[in-house]
């Protein structure tokens, strides 16, 4: 009885710190607009595709575009594609009026200390010098990202505003499937519990974060930090890129309504390996911080509705209050999704999900098949 006592006040303590006191990582809501600059500077649009012929034409065609008055280029980095990736991003682009506006250039073999697609980027980004060495910004993007007509408008202003370095945008992911509907929503929300926004965007707090599909950067400001070759081993790029630029200026992390993720993940297997491939590499590596993760989820996702259920008095009523503010915390990202609200007492359910994904990454990692991505094992060993 005592242990219970004191699990479920643990449990209890846990939530409310992070309802009341954890930067307010709950909230949804979408910054609005702010006020646009006198004057529209260049920007290049930078993506490594490899094959992403599903999606890279939408993509391609989305920046193209755009409702924006500064001049919008588009570099698309053909990744060693096997499935026509580069021709299906021409064919959008002269589609859309512009095929003057779209660079496409065969990537080179990976070099030992890079990963793909850091390397992809590095080529792209001096691609991007090349054809437009005045544009003020470069936008780094992912071959399966949908922008909305106004979605680089909403980036330039609020880089333009606030002098940020680094101005990015949370996507919207694709939520249709079961495993999506039961999954996604989770998985933004326990990235908004590792990264708080509203701490990612207070310049004098050390957390930094970004969304990897959709980063404005500040050319100059990248320069500063040595360029893309600075976080050339990152698989977890776009958090590896936020902490580098965040020690030298501002950042800034947002959801988004105005652009959209087209990866499809057709069931559970899928989201799990979209998590097992980074879990690992974000523990870095270490046993320790493993058991501590899994010990930490267990107490804070797992112990209350256990306890509400299979103890009495004291006990139990912690383990409900828990779960209470846990279904309280999610509901604000299952109303942002779409999702029914009944499905936030099942968040302990999902995070079993993501628990044995976690597991699954390290296993991978010691049989030296970590962060796979697309036929290529890229963790460090």
């Amino acid at each position: 009885m005592s242990i219970g006592w004191l699990l479920g006040a643990l449990t209890f303590m846990i939530w409310m710190v992070l309802w009341l006191r954890h930067g307010g990582f709950w909230r949804t809501s979408i910054s609005p607009l702010p006020d646009t600059p006198r004057e529209w500077p260049s920007v290049v649009a930078v993506i490594p595709a490899r094959n992403e012929a599903e999606g890279i034409g939408r993509a391609v065609a989305s920046l193209l575009d755009q409702d924006f008055k500064g001049r919008i280029s588009v570099v698309v980095v053909d990744d060693e594609s096997t499935d026509g990736t580069a021709e299906t991003a021409h064919r959008a682009a002269a589609s859309a009026g512009a095929p003057e506006r779209l660079h496409v250039i065969s990537g080179t073999p990976t070099p030992v200390g890079w990963t793909g697609k850091m390397w992809a980027v590095s080529q792209g980004l001096a691609k991007a010098a090349e054809i437009d060495s005045s544009a003020r910004y470069v936008l780094l993007t992912d071959g399966d990202i949908s922008h909305g007509d106004r979605n680089v408008v909403h980036l330039v202003a609020r880089a333009e505003a606030g002098a940020l370095d680094l101005t990015s945008l949370m996507v919207r992911l694709r939520c249709k499937s079961i495993a999506e509907q039961m999954l996604i929503p989770a998985f933004v929300f326990f990235f908004q519990m590792l990264y708080p926004f509203s701490r990612v965007n207070d310049p004098s707090n050390k957390t930094a974060a970004a969304a990897g599909g959709c980063m404005l950067v500040r050319r100059s400001a990248l320069e500063r930090i040595g360029g893309i070759a600075a976080i050339k081993g990152a698989l977890i790029d776009d958090c590896a890129l936020a902490a580098a630029m965040k020690r030298n200026g501002p950042i800034w992390l947002s959801l988004t309504n105005d652009a959209q993720s087209l990866r499809v993940y057709k069931d559970i297997s899928e989201v799990w390996q979209m998590v097992a491939r980074t879990a690992y590499t974000q523990l870095n590596y270490s046993p320790l911080l493993l058991l501590g993760t899994v010990l930490g989820l267990c107490i804070t996702f797992l112990a209350p509705p256990l306890l509400f259920l299979f103890c009495h008095g004291a006990a139990s009523l912690f383990g409900l209050l828990a779960w209470i503010i846990m279904a309280a915390c999610y509901s604000p990202m299952l109303r942002f999704y779409g999702r029914p609200l009944w499905w936030a007492p099942l968040l302990p359910v999902v995070g079993l999900v993501y628990l044995g994904a976690t597991l699954d990454s390290a296993l991978r990692h010691m049989r030296g098949k970590g962060g796979a991505w697309k036929g290529r094992f890229q963790a460090a060993r």
